[in-house]
């Protein structure tokens, strides 16, 4: 049973990065295309997320059907009568009227998408059609946000149907690693990865931290152990101080998890209670000791200069407040790269826009003329 499940995976095609900037994925039902093909519907899996409808066939050579919610004009539930008035009608199906459908991954090749313009019916069957009424009244919301002229109001209803969502749910306790394990706390958030987040519940024990994702996606809880926690950072995300990032390695680029809480007050009470295991379990490396090890050669400038970026608020996970690092060399066109050369490395004295005359002079040019607009 493990191996086939380990395979599905495998075949799985649909992934977060299909979504749009701020998108959210909500839920996913097993569904028939129908008539997608002559004389032939296509089954597979019916994703409804914030801004749009993507249903993933369970065929691979089929492409991936995704309809934004706001070129839809119509969304209903609807049955599918057959010609023959002694058959019964077929269960209620969704039908999505749109003047717009994104093909994507067609022939299972990673391809910019394809589109198809013009008014259009897309009708999707569920294979369980108790929940075709509930799925309906979801998109009719969704589009209705979708539809707001200012972006504000758009952001401010879907929040509300998130919130409504998580506050319906809690995390699963059966996802415990030991039954033994004492829950701390337990919070919404969602997990931040680059140009994704993905809501769910926080739960952190005496022993581990979990994250469970809403929408079951991954289909796995997220777990860190917190004996294997070495370093932790309060973040801010989006200006507002509600990121948290966990570290289990010294060096490593990437952490092991980026959530974004909903009040800083979540965000802190979790960071103090592994804050108080840290501080009772591991030696801490404060910015002096950084530095030191950096000066007697211990770590080296890459290590250094990470650390200066995390101090600094930034993440790789956060494409807004990525890592930088200083530009040092100024010798690119030589076969090979004398180090005992100082004219191989920049002046660290100068910024950047002062490295050649010609900078040099647009930077004096820009400061003359805002001085004088300030004068």
């Amino acid at each position: 049973m493990a191996f086939v499940r380990k395979k599905e995976r495998c075949k799985e095609r649909f992934s977060l990065l299909l979504l749009d900037l701020e998108e959210y994925y909500f839920e996913q039902h097993t569904a028939y295309w129908v008539a997608a093909l002559p004389n032939r519907n296509i089954r597979g899996s019916l994703k409804v997320c914030s801004k749009s409808v993507i249903f993933e066939p369970d065929e691979m050579i089929e492409p991936i059907l995704k309809i934004p919610l706001k070129d839809c004009r119509r969304i209903e539930a609807v049955e599918e009568n057959e010609s023959n008035p002694f058959k019964e009608t077929k269960p209620a199906s969704v039908l999505m009227e749109t003047k717009q459908v994104f093909l994507i991954k067609e022939g299972n090749a990673v391809a910019p998408y394809k589109y198809e313009r013009g008014e259009r019916s897309v009708i999707f069957r569920l294979e369980m059609p108790t929940k075709t009424e509930d799925v309906v009244q979801t998109l009719l919301q969704l589009h209705r946000a979708s539809c707001l002229d200012r972006l504000g109001d758009q952001t401010a209803m879907i929040a509300a149907n998130l919130q409504s969502r998580l506050a319906r749910t809690s995390f699963d306790k059966n996802s415990f690693q030991s039954v033994s394990e004492r829950p701390h706390m337990e919070c919404k958030a969602e997990m931040v990865t680059p140009l994704v987040t993905n809501p769910g519940h926080v739960c952190i024990t005496d022993h581990n931290l979990y994250f469970q994702p809403l929408n079951g996606y991954p289909d796995s809880v997220v777990h860190i152990g917190i004996h294997s926690v070495r370093r932790i950072y309060k973040r801010r995300h989006g200006l507002r101080p509600l990121g948290l990032e966990v570290f289990c390695t010294e060096n490593d680029l990437c952490s092991d998890i980026y959530l974004k809480f909903y009040n800083t007050e979540d965000r802190d009470e979790l960071y103090y209670y592994i804050g108080t295991f840290l501080e009772n379990h591991i030696a801490e490396h404060t910015a002096e000791s950084y530095m030191l090890q950096w000066q007697r050669g211990h770590i080296s400038n890459y290590q250094y200069l990470l650390h200066l970026n995390n101090l600094a608020d930034r993440s790789v996970n956060d494409l807004s407040q990525y890592p930088v690092f200083p530009w040092v060399l100024s010798d690119y066109t030589s076969p090979q790269l004398d180090l005992l050369n100082p004219s191989s490395f920049r002046d660290l004295s100068k910024p950047v826009g002062a490295l050649n005359r010609e900078r040099l002079e647009r930077l004096l040019v820009r400061t003359y003329i805002s001085t004088n607009i300030q004068l």
